[in-house]
């Protein structure tokens, strides 16, 4: 263990200026320590007792749908030990068997389909860095093997053609900055086939591998579809109805004659669309009031399954093909559906399930025979799974008449007179969207510690459609905090919530909401917990990794612009946070390429500064959350501790 500086840098010159001046030193900050990948500053010591209550519930393991190793058997994503790793289910219930064994997190796992298929690809990056290699991994000879530089770029969302011969993904290998997208087989050289700049992704392979469909993301609500002719790098940019829309996927239909897409073009709401050369666009959801997010179509061209989402709940349905008719399902447990994908017969769907009582799970349909089969049991951890709570969805008005929807988790057996603590939990993005999903630390707060927790989707949130989803850009982006003076106000009307003992959490833009929110209700809120939060937009736009820089300016506004720079002046928590007089717990990964370390010491300084109380704490070997088990324990323990004390008293 290793004891650092007991102050900030800026803090500790201040310090010995106002010392060598004659002047009466302030308040001095708590000692940083240093433990390992670790570094706190003022977080007490944690209670062997409290991390034994929460271990339990840490030790929840779900299970992620992550492809077809074969028709009989499924890759899935599921933790033993500190991070996600690939395991292969060859039965209903059957033996996880572990394939990869890495350190880091493995994400972007894609099966390889076809003839050619004797494996998957993944992504892994080194401690958050987000800067992801892709490999390949052979389930014959159980060798990975290295497919992107090493680690110079950033490599994501790789796609296989239906073959299984080539892979097409984005890359900032050319210049670090635009994100553009090659092509390799896996015995070839890569070599970039679209170098338009801004951020390409590959959707889909033609049939003969010498097509792809592609699309420029801009911002949330609009991209720039097309297709590029492999051979020559030739780009044929698709038009857009209305000339600014959000996409979706975009798939060839199985006759190769048409496309299928989803898109909010002239709608509220994304929708499934197929177009036909030479024919009118058909909506195949125009009767869905709701954002279709996901689909798939089998690879023996008969069916199409689509996810919706409605309310926050999901749906899955099924169109055969080409007649566009809904297929019977069976009836699946009320959740969040995450990855799916047909088998490579085209006649079973699998799928991941998610509640706010049980952790993900895989899940598969048989379309024939119309039924549902569980393939894996998450574990809970010992804990009496009857107990977990799921949430009331209510809706609150705002100070513009605005409805807020936000879902609301109470304690069980409590009476509803009583009144109970509660913490606001305000999701990242912005352009997220808060889901009833399960969470273990929501679950002990309310069977613990006898704390409500209230999740709202202020306005900005995705998932109400794109007039909701811009109501919180550019100058506009006051009015999403006071949606959580609103919530507030709402908390105080209820008989069974106490107003005078109220946190509030967040991470990413959900940090920065916390920040605002200390700010502009200092007397309405008792503590607060910022995660990896922006405390500066025009600092944060400095220091983000140039790859993200115009996609932020997207939503945030462009800091070059005087207006917008004035506005950010004005908005900034680092400039307010004279007014943040709650205690305050900041949690950050070093290497978050999104916010960097920067926001948190910037904040915890100036707080420090004015005689605020601030726990902060870093680990060395994390990004924009926390993905190593310890790590995450850790924080985890570290806020209940910090709700106990600076939220109940205790």
């Amino acid at each position: 263990m290793t004891l650092l500086s007991p102050l900030p840098r800026r803090l500790r010159l201040a310090a010995l200026a106002a010392f060598s001046l004659g002047f009466a030193l302030p308040a001095l900050a708590a000692e940083r320590i240093e433990v390992g990948n670790r570094v706190t500053e003022g977080v007490p010591e944690l209670p062997a007792d409290l991390i034994e209550r929460l271990d339990r519930y840490q030790n929840t393991r779900p299970s992620n749908f992550a492809g077809w190793a074969s028709d009989g058997e499924l890759l899935i994503g599921t933790r033993f030990g500190e991070t996600s790793q690939v395991h292969r289910v060859r039965a209903p219930l059957g033996m996880r068997e572990q394939l990869t064994f890495h350190k880091e997190p493995v994400s972007s796992v894609r099966a390889q389909p076809g003839s050619n298929g004797r494996g998957f690809v993944f992504g892994k990056d080194v401690g958050g860095s987000e800067f992801w290699q892709l490999y390949h991994y052979d389930l014959e000879s159980r060798s990975t093997r290295l497919l992107t530089d090493g680690g110079r770029s950033r490599n994501e969302q790789p796609i296989w053609s239906p073959d299984g011969r080539l892979i097409a993904w984005s890359s900032t290998a050319r210049n670090g900055r635009d994100s553009d997208i090659w092509v390799r087989s896996l015995d070839g050289e890569a070599r970039a086939v679209l170098t338009e700049g801004g951020n390409w992704f590959a959707n889909d392979f033609s049939a003969d591998g010498k097509r792809l469909l592609v699309q420029r993301y801009i911002s949330i609500n609009e991209s720039q579809p097309g297709e590029v002719d492999l051979a020559t790098g030739t780009l044929e940019r698709f038009p857009v109805e209305g000339g600014k829309a959000a996409f979706g996927g975009l798939r060839y239909a199985p006759d190769g004659e048409g496309i299928y897409f989803i898109s909010d073009e002239n709608s509220e709401f994304r929708r499934l669309r197929y177009h036909r050369p030479g024919q009118p666009v058909q909506v195949l959801t125009a009767d869905l009031d709701w954002n279709v997010v996901a689909f798939d179509i089998a690879s023996d061209g008969r069916h199409l399954a689509y996810a919706s989402n409605e309310d926050g709940i999901f749906r899955l349905h099924v169109l055969s093909l080409p007649d566009h008719r809904p297929v019977p399902l069976p009836e699946l447990p009320v959740g969040v559906i995450g990855g799916m994908g047909f088998s490579p017969d085209g006649q079973r769907i699998a799928l991941t399930l998610n509640s706010a009582i049980t952790p993900s799970d895989v899940y598969v349909v048989d379309l024939a025979a119309r039924s549902l089969t569980r393939w894996t049991e998450g574990e809970v951890g010992g804990l009496d799974a009857s107990r977990f709570v799921a949430p009331t969805l209510i809706r609150y008005e705002s100070f513009d008449g605005l409805s807020i929807p936000a879902f609301y988790y109470r304690p069980a057996g409590v009476p509803a007179d009583r009144k109970l603590p509660v913490v606001i939990n305000i999701h990242g993005g912005p352009e997220a969207q808060a889901l009833p999903v399960f969470s273990p630390a929501v679950q002990f707060m309310l069977d613990e510690l006898q704390v409500a927790v209230l999740v709202p989707n202020v306005r900005g949130s995705a998932g109400y459609g794109k007039t909701f989803l811009d109501l919180d850009n550019g100058l506009k982006r006051k009015d999403s905090v006071k949606d959580i003076g609103a919530l507030l106000d709402w908390i105080a009307q209820q008989p069974g919530l106490d107003a005078d003992k109220v946190g509030v959490s967040g991470g990413s833009y959900g940090g920065y909401m916390v920040l605002a929110t200390l700010v502009d209700y200092a007397d309405r809120l008792a503590a607060g917990i910022n995660v990896v939060g922006i405390s500066h937009f025009s600092t944060f736009l400095k220091n983000t990794e140039s790859y993200r820089r115009d996609l932020r300016r997207a939503e945030y506004g462009d800091e070059r612009d005087p207006e917008i720079a004035k506005f950010f002046e004005e908005i900034a928590p680092l400039n307010n946070a004279a007014q943040i007089r709650s205690p305050l717990f900041v949690a950050q990964g070093a290497n978050d390429p999104r916010v960097p370390l920067s926001e948190a010491d910037q904040i915890v300084d100036a707080v420090q500064g004015n005689g605020g109380d601030v726990w902060y704490l870093v680990f060395k070997d994390e990004g924009h959350g926390f993905a190593k088990k310890t790590n995450s324990d850790y924080f985890s323990a570290a806020s209940m501790l910090f709700w106990q004390k600076h939220l109940l008293g205790e």
